[in-house]
């Protein structure tokens, strides 16, 4: 058995610093009025604290499960099975095809920026195309995470990295009740990649990476690339249950065969490295590149005014119907899929490399 390495994580807190820390969520003066009562729930968050109550509502896994009796989060199951049901309708031939838009930018008009992201825009221009040309579509804004009340994706804690049957598929470390870690976001996404036969990615390059939001989102998915649907089989968080499981793990690729397009903008550097980051990360989870046209990389103001960039955006009529052209490609790929006449290359192939 390979050893379970220990002695990185800090002690819990003690009683005083996790007063002080739940208190701060309730800095407001309005709250004053109900302090009796929130030092009453804030002793129930201690107790669930101190008690590692990650799970605290569960139900037997069932039939169909490696151990029929381990007793899954209830939240994490609903999720699974929301999934299995999506699954079966993106295989459906009698569906629509679904094209899955993200906006990768954290600009919006809801919060300090004061003003939509030019991405959104694009955005839109693909949905309207899209839309005109008989799919279902599904925008998906990740900016929302800067505007919208305690919505959240909560970072990766690197399963992963101790082996791959402890990272769940959907991913089962939120919500962490125990820890505030709730509200997150990515079960409803995961269902989004999906239900959909098709995915768009339109974002800026923010310091020559992805936007924080992106980048949340992406890491989560790592669950879609080799990602364990089975919870009972390694008891939850067992990690040298899945150390000794990983030794025959086939590393299932639960996102394969959908095909995707990229629309990455700039106005200093970064746009090449970066659309090359995500069309690698794309092709390494199965998804099919639609065609060179559907990979997009430009420049919107090389070097200009960020106050005017969304008049430059107005007079760049050339990129806005490069942008199209991505939708355009991306539709022409998923109904080629569909009707059998785009096939992925390298199936069937066996990897002797796999993870």
């Amino acid at each position: 058995m390979t050893t379970v390495r220990k002695g990185q994580a800090p002690a819990k807190l003690n009683r005083n610093e996790f007063r002080l820390r739940f208190s701060r969520n309730f800095f407001d003066p309005l709250y004053e009025n109900v302090g009796h009562e929130l030092a009453a729930v804030e002793e129930i968050a201690w107790q669930a604290y101190v008690g590692s109550h990650k799970a605290p509502v569960t139900v037997k896994a069932g039939p169909g499960f490696a151990d029929p009796d381990y007793e899954l989060s209830v939240e994490w199951k609903e999720a699974h099975d929301r999934l299995l049901a999506a699954e079966a309708k993106q295989k459906d031939p009698g569906t629509l095809s679904r094209i899955l838009l993200i906006n990768g930018a954290a600009r919006n008009d809801g919060s300090c920026p004061g003003e939509i992201s030019k991405t959104w825009r694009l955005a839109k221009m693909c949905e309207e195309l899209l839309l005109a040309e008989g799919f279902d579509t599904d925008l998906l804004d990740l900016s929302r995470i800067i505007s919208d009340f305690d919505r959240h994706i909560h970072p990766c804690k690197a399963c992963v990295s101790t082996a791959m049957p402890l990272c769940h598929w959907p991913c089962s470390c939120y919500p962490n009740h125990s820890l505030h870690q709730n509200n997150d976001w990515m079960n409803e996404i995961y269902e989004k990649w999906v239900a959909a036969h098709g995915v768009i990615i339109l974002t800026p390059v923010y310091w020559y990476q992805s936007p924080s939001v992106l980048k949340l989102m992406i890491d989560r998915l790592v669950c879609a690339d080799g990602g364990n649907p089975d919870p009972s089989s390694t008891h939850g968080k067992d990690a040298e249950k899945a150390k000794e499981l990983e030794k025959t793990w086939d590393y299932p690729k639960h996102l394969a065969g959908r095909a995707y397009g990229l629309v990455v903008h700039g106005d200093v550097a970064g746009i090449e490295s970066m659309r090359r980051s995500l069309s690698d990360w794309l092709d390494w989870m199965g998804l099919i590149s639609s065609s060179p046209t559907s990979q997009l990389d430009r420049y919107v103001g090389y070097y200009e005014s960020y106050a005017d960039s969304h008049a430059t955006l107005d007079k760049d009529t050339a990129f806005q119907e490069e942008v199209r052209n991505v939708a355009r490609a991306v539709g022409a790929a998923v109904r080629d899929i569909r009707s059998g006449k785009l096939i992925q290359p390298n199936r069937g192939l066996g990897n002797p490399r796999p993870k």
